[in-house]
């Protein structure tokens, strides 16, 4: 890759920065997915010794890239996202990574290719985290923020996604303890005389 087909694709890159989820931070503002993305790249890094048999380095790359297609079609939640959407997205994102040097190109639509079928270990570990991050987020965002659908998701999503670890499976099991408490506490707060 040459220096200006680098920046290229980095300046491709950054519209994820400004690229919002439907999610907010601890702080209030709406989470970047960007800022996603660096986290389950983060969280799979720190579970690494859980998967000794897994190419972490493999997984960390899927969850860098696995939202670049965003940068054309802007983050629409799981729950809202339709197949036309998702081939929308798809397209527009190959059309981009065709312009990649031919070694990038392949890596990465191999890479897309394997979170797709979600049938290897580092696939399934990726989607995984994809999926737990979101929910860890709402987690430590504001009550107030979620719609209505998300208090439901919050204590039933991903599970099935999940079942393959007893680490994660365990995972989501206490994020699906910190919603019940909190969920406990915001009741509290709105209906304590």
């Amino acid at each position: 890759m040459n220096t200006r087909e680098l920046l290229n694709a980095l300046h491709q890159a950054e519209k994820l920065k400004d690229t919002t989820r439907h999610c907010y931070t601890s702080k209030g503002r709406h989470e970047s997915v960007a800022e996603h993305s660096w986290r389950i790249s983060l969280m799979a890094f720190m579970i690494k010794d859980e998967f000794p048999d897994a190419d972490i380095n493999k997984v960390i790359k899927m969850c860098l890239i696995h939202d670049l297609g965003e940068t054309f079609t802007g983050d629409i939640p799981t729950f809202a996202k339709s197949e036309q959407d998702e081939n929308i997205e798809e397209k527009l994102l190959y059309q981009w990574i065709d312009t990649l040097p031919q070694s990038l190109s392949t890596e990465m639509k191999q890479l897309f290719d394997e979170m797709k079928q979600r049938k290897t270990t580092e696939a399934k570990i990726f989607k995984a985290l994809d999926s737990l991050e979101a929910l860890i987020q709402h987690n430590e965002s504001d009550i107030n923020t979620w719609s209505e659908n998300e208090f439901s998701l919050n204590l039933t999503y991903a599970f099935d996604k999940v079942e393959f670890s007893d680490f994660l499976t365990n995972l989501r099991q206490e994020i699906k303890n910190d919603t019940i408490e909190k969920i406990k506490q915001q009741n509290k707060l709105t209906f304590e005389p």
